[in-house]
């Protein structure tokens, strides 16, 4: 508060200003521009009708920006005199401030985001923010305890990254968790981020605005002298240079053709005030770029799902949708995200947490869920449970968007969030299925079905249990599992990624036994074949030429066939006829679950179930799971001496076509998610992929072709794990 006026007549003049004054929509305020009558002005020190502009912060404004002053009074207060053509506060109340009027307009009216900028406005730009280099430190209002070192450009960085953390994702993480989940980018994201920050040059600090965007550069109508005026200095900060000039490049929206110009005009301006801030442009400002995509994930999917409104249906989902879908691929690279989702999972994503508000969540969830089977009845006790009641899916779906990220697990395939239901709360598992575009094998069963025929082995084979399916708005299919694991606490399940135990091998072959009890007539499974070897040998020569050229013509050049040439390699071998059985397809160490308790493990994910010949499961899980030679022998024995021979006859010299199969399968399939970059991040991917050059020495071997055929003896060099084979 302006000591010139009384708390009193400021009250009176901000209730006027709201009522009279002209609103003008910021982003993090509402400003009202008025005229005061006469008695107020003269206790602003002004003359009688000229304007002022009320500034108030948005009221339940979501905390989504970095803020090393709370205060944008105190900071515009100590630059007064050092930079001449900046509003000016001239009163304070609470809550709201009074600053002089900037008459003029903003850039964004005459010159729109996307649009190329005159050179010459590039050069008075980069002098505004060259000028703020004349502010020094103890101007300045107190800094924070934890700032960085005065010139240490890398711990500034890491303070930025830490200020996200503290200021905006975890104060949101509670409300908006699950949607970032959702949407693939994890807890940690942000801290993984700061651990990966490089060393940089140190540069002298100084002032920053780091929001100077078109909206907030004004043309004059008043000042010649003051062609531009910078305004909004609420997230002022002060440290590296370098960081305002990347948020200045980010958020101008400048086309990329002008980026080059944009940093030479900078450091012209900034050599002429101060030398050194410049040392480290050409590799620093990247690091700085990188953060300002990291850290604007964050407020760019909240504002997103914010605007949403409160009414039953969401308003603008598509435009929040494109919000977000370019605030994830902005953010990819820097955050190391696993994949961006594509549009349709992203408005789903958004529209099942719009649902799931507060008030509302049971009769939105309500009109929009179609079941399509959920049983007759579920049992609220610890007894078994046939479906689930109408009224528990709407329950479960609509508390879907709003469950906690630690209740979403995301995967390559599905989308699975734990969700309580029930009067006892009993935890269920909803399921989606994500986007599969860059998806190379096929499925050949609905995982429902594969679900409801598993009933018939209950308690032998031991798989989530399928309580409903059906879809729900906006079209999106779902599923109802049981959830596997401890009733009293919801929590990541454990896997046995690092190979089995004796006992729970030993479990693990049994339930495959049991498997081949499972009948299997109702199942409508796709394709018609006779030989199973035959037929997954033709899958896979189908899968290699669908393959991207890029991966395709990488494959050949480390000397994999071509799939032409694969075909003829494959087709000569057959293996002996035996019982066709339902098969899991897939049973890598991430679709186990394990039990510690009682050695048991529980098979998830039969996304990828087939029927075929049982050998082919055992030997898929043997070449997916690390397992010494004695283990592996132990299983295939059990295996074979607990099954009669028609499920058997031919295992021990035919058990190695398959893995011959599946090594070659890896080679494909890997190198491909080299190429294309695809759920790298993937726990079953990564693993693969760091030993990816020993893979394709397997597959050359299995096939029969000569190794050193590579043109260019470098490229092998590079793949992960080459050191593996003595290259």
């Amino acid at each position: 508060m302006s000591d010139k006026a009384s708390l009193g007549a400021y009250d009176s003049f901000a209730s006027y200003a709201l009522r009279q004054g002209v609103q003008q929509r910021g982003h993090h305020h509402d400003n009202f521009v008025v005229s005061p009558a006469e008695d107020m002005a003269a206790l602003l020190g002004l003359e009688p009708g000229v304007p002022v502009t009320l500034r108030r912060r948005h009221a339940g404004l979501l905390p989504v920006v970095l803020r090393t002053w709370q205060d944008e009074t105190q900071i515009l207060q100590s630059i007064k005199g050092l930079l001449k053509y900046v509003p000016q506060c001239l009163a304070k109340g609470d809550g709201s401030a009074v600053h002089s009027y900037v008459q003029g307009v903003p850039l964004s009216t005459v010159c729109p985001d996307e649009m190329p900028l005159d050179e010459r406005l590039l050069h008075a730009l980069a002098g505004l923010l060259a000028e703020m280099t004349a502010v020094h430190r103890e101007r300045l209002p107190e800094l924070p305890p934890s700032w960085p070192c005065e010139g240490s450009s890398g711990s500034f960085l890491r303070t930025l990254t830490t200020l996200t953390e503290t200021q905006v994702r975890l104060p949101n993480w509670p409300a908006f968790g699950g949607l970032f989940a959702a949407l693939g980018v994890p807890e940690d994201a942000m801290k993984e981020f700061a651990g990966r920050v490089p060393s940089m040059v140190d540069r002298p600090f100084s002032l920053l605005h780091t929001d100077l965007h078109r909206d907030n550069v004004i043309f004059s109508y008043s000042e010649s002298d003051a062609p531009l005026i910078c305004v909004d200095w609420e997230l002022a900060s002060y440290g590296d240079p370098l960081h305002d000039l990347a948020t200045h490049l980010v958020r101008m929206r400048y086309p990329a053709a002008q980026w080059d110009d944009v940093k030479e005009a900078w450091a012209r301006a900034m050599r002429s005030v101060r030398p050194k801030a410049v040392h480290g442009l050409d590799t620093d400002v990247q690091h700085y770029i990188d953060f300002e995509h990291a850290q604007s994930v964050y407020p760019d999917v909240m504002r997103a799902a914010h605007s949403l409104g409160l009414e039953a249906e969401p308003t603008g989902l598509e435009t929040a949708t494109e919000s977000v879908r370019r605030a994830l691929e902005l953010a990819a690279r820097p955050l190391r995200l696993r994949s961006v989702p594509d549009v349709k999972e992203i408005r789903s994503a958004l529209y099942r947490w719009h649902a799931a508000l507060p008030g509302r969540a049971s009769r939105a969830a309500a009109s929009a869920v179609t079941v399509e089977w959920c049983g007759t009845g579920w049992a609220e006790n610890d007894g078994a449970r046939v479906g689930l009641p109408h009224d528990a899916v709407v329950e479960a779906l609509s508390r879907e968007g709003a469950a906690p990220a630690e209740h979403v697990f995301k995967g390559t395939g599905h989308l699975n969030t734990a969700v309580r239901v029930g009067r006892r709360g009993k935890p269920v598992i909803v399921r989606r299925r994500l986007n599969d575009r860059t998806r190379r094998e096929p499925r050949f069963l609905e995982e429902h079905d594969v679900l409801l025929a598993l009933a018939a082995v209950e308690g032998d084979v031991r798989a989530p249990q399928l309580l409903a399916f059906g879809t729900s708005k906006p079209n999106d299919a779902f599923a109802v599992h049981s959830y596997v694991g401890t009733a009293d606490r919801i929590r990541p399940p454990e896997h046995p990624v690092d190979g089995l135990s004796p006992r729970e091998a030993d479990d693990l072959v049994d339930q495959l036994c049991a498997l081949t009890r499972v009948p299997t007539e109702r199942l409508r499974f796709g394709p018609s074949y006779g030989d199973f070897y035959q037929w997954l040998s033709a899958q896979l020569v189908k899968m290699v030429a669908a393959l991207p050229e890029e991966s395709r013509q990488l494959a050949v050049a480390l000397g994999l066939p071509d799939a032409t040439r694969l075909r003829d390699l494959l087709g000569g071998r057959f293996v002996t006829p035996r019982n066709s059985v339902l098969l899991h397809g897939d049973l890598n160490p991430w679709n186990l679950v394990r039990d510690r308790a009682s050695g048991e493990l529980t098979i998830i994910d039969w996304e990828m179930a087939m029927v075929g010949d049982p050998l082919y499961d055992l030997v898929r899980h043997l070449h997916l799971t690390p397992h010494d030679p004695g283990l592996r022998d132990r299983m295939l024995h059990r295996w074979s001496s607990q099954l009669d021979s028609g499920f058997t006859k031919g295992w021990e010299e035919e058990w190695r076509y398959y893995r011959c199969i599946e090594i070659v399968r890896s080679a494909y399939i890997d190198l491909d998610r080299l190429v294309t970059a695809d759920v790298l991040d993937a726990p079953n991917v990564d693993r693969a992929l760091s030993s990816y050059s020993l893979t394709l020495s397997r597959a050359t071997e299995f096939l029969g072709l000569r190794t050193g055929r590579i043109a260019n003896p470098y490229l092998e060099i590079a793949l992960p794990g080459s050191e593996l084979v003595g290259h």
